[in-house]
């Protein structure tokens, strides 16, 4: 194991920095995670979600925002239902530089709250 990450995001806090920057869902997220943020009514919980993903990876590989660009860490859904995280350009340069090989990710919300545990580890 290299390193444990965390993140929790306020939702309400959120929407209103989408609402406020709306071009920083653009440069945050991937377009096949908008698509799937925006197939409910309010896509802010799960936007949300994400975002703690590409944050709680940033810190299990020891680094902060600014590290990579955070639109280079994807958060998919497996085959069976799970998250996943696929890695791009600065975020796959980033983790081969860091000797990480795989990641478990781990991400949750209420209605008030969205959180994401990611473990990095080496082969």
């Amino acid at each position: 194991m290299l390193g444990i990450g965390t993140d929790l995001v306020d939702i309400d806090r959120f929407r209103a920095v989408l609402a406020r920057t709306p071009g920083i869902a653009d440069r945050m997220f991937r377009p096949e995670e908008r698509a799937y943020a925006e197939k409910v009514a309010d896509p802010a919980a799960r936007l949300a979600a994400r975002f703690a993903a590409k944050e709680a990876t940033l810190k299990s590989l020891g680094l902060g925002l600014g590290g990579m660009n955070l639109a280079d860490i994807e958060v998919v859904k497996h085959d069976d239902g799970r998250p996943e995280l696929r890695l791009h350009d600065t975020a796959a340069a980033a983790a081969e530089a860091a000797g990480a090989t795989r990641f478990l990710l781990t991400i949750s919300h209420t209605d008030s709250l969205a959180q994401a545990t990611v473990v990095a580890l080496a082969s």
